[in-house]
């Protein structure tokens, strides 16, 4: 029995876990009167959920109570299921609760200020609004473009720069795992690219949820793309023909946001930067 074929039968179970789930969250939470509102994002939200879709749950509590429902985070997930253990940083806002059931929840608290309409509250699958304020940033977010600027063209480029030089230093030190990382930011880099130069609001760097698979926005082409982009070996000529192919994406994806953004290109400036490592 295989990795991908031991436990077919309880995968198979995993979406009528999850509204379990879903079910027991709406019976502790929708008489809660400190809990304004609460819905779900992610692939929930936009209806392309498959078997292993997580719940991203998002809770807005009264002002009064916030820090108390943001302290308490862990123990409000135990009244939904058996958690086995928990993905948390104390003082974040957000917990992660992974269920005996192989579900996880990701919950995230909210004041009411703290949600403003948005690219990225487009869609949303509400499951408590009484007083119709999530509803009412949905609809005003759907007229909100997501907009790469100048600031962000520059960050991205400046990012890519840095972990190509990196890469070169890691090889020379031997630091081959290292090398592995940056050569995956660099294709990660690219993505982002992609998905501005396609109209697609991008996930957050190096979130590769439906970057890849059946829910994916990118084309054949830059799929295969990708796959090529792998590095499984610690063969230096093998990463400089990955570099080098990674290079020449980004040069024209460079040159396609630069154009939209009205950004002069500097070819030697580029040329330089890149001809330290290449």
């Amino acid at each position: 029995m295989g990795f991908l074929t031991k436990h077919e039968q309880r995968d198979a179970c995993l979406p009528i876990e999850r509204q379990k789930l879903r079910e027991a969250i709406y019976k502790d939470l929708v008489h809660d009167t400190d809990i304004l509102a609460f819905f779900y994002g992610g692939s929930l939200a936009k209806g392309n959920e498959d078997l292993y879709s997580d719940l991203d749950l998002r809770i807005v509590v009264e002002d009064s109570a916030y820090e108390t429902y943001r302290l308490n985070k862990k123990e409000r997930a135990t009244k939904w299921g058996d958690v086995l253990y928990y993905e948390d940083f104390p003082r974040a806002p957000y917990s992660i609760a992974h269920f005996s059931s192989f579900i996880k929840v990701d919950t995230f608290y909210y004041r009411q200020s703290d949600l403003q309409p948005s690219p990225y509250l487009k869609h949303l699958l509400i499951e408590h609004d009484p007083n119709g304020i999530i509803s009412q940033i949905r609809d005003k977010s759907q007229s909100i473009d997501y907009l790469f600027s100048e600031k962000e063209f520059e960050v991205w480029r400046g990012k890519f720069f840095a972990y190509l030089h990196e890469v070169y230093r890691r090889v020379q030190r031997g630091e081959y795992n290292y090398a592995f990382q940056m050569v995956n930011s660099l294709s990660y880099s690219i993505v982002i690219g992609w998905y501005v130069e396609m109209g697609e609001v991008p996930n957050s760097f190096g979130d590769w949820s439906k970057v890849e698979g059946r829910r994916s926005p990118l084309s054949e082409k830059q799929m295969n793309q990708l796959v090529s982009w792998d590095v499984g070996m610690r063969d230096e000529q093998k990463l400089v023909h990955v570099f080098r192919s990674q290079v020449e994406e980004f040069t024209r994806v460079h040159r396609v946001l630069a154009e939209r953004l009205r950004v002069p290109v500097n070819q030697a400036w580029l040329n330089e930067i890149i001809g330290m490592v290449l």
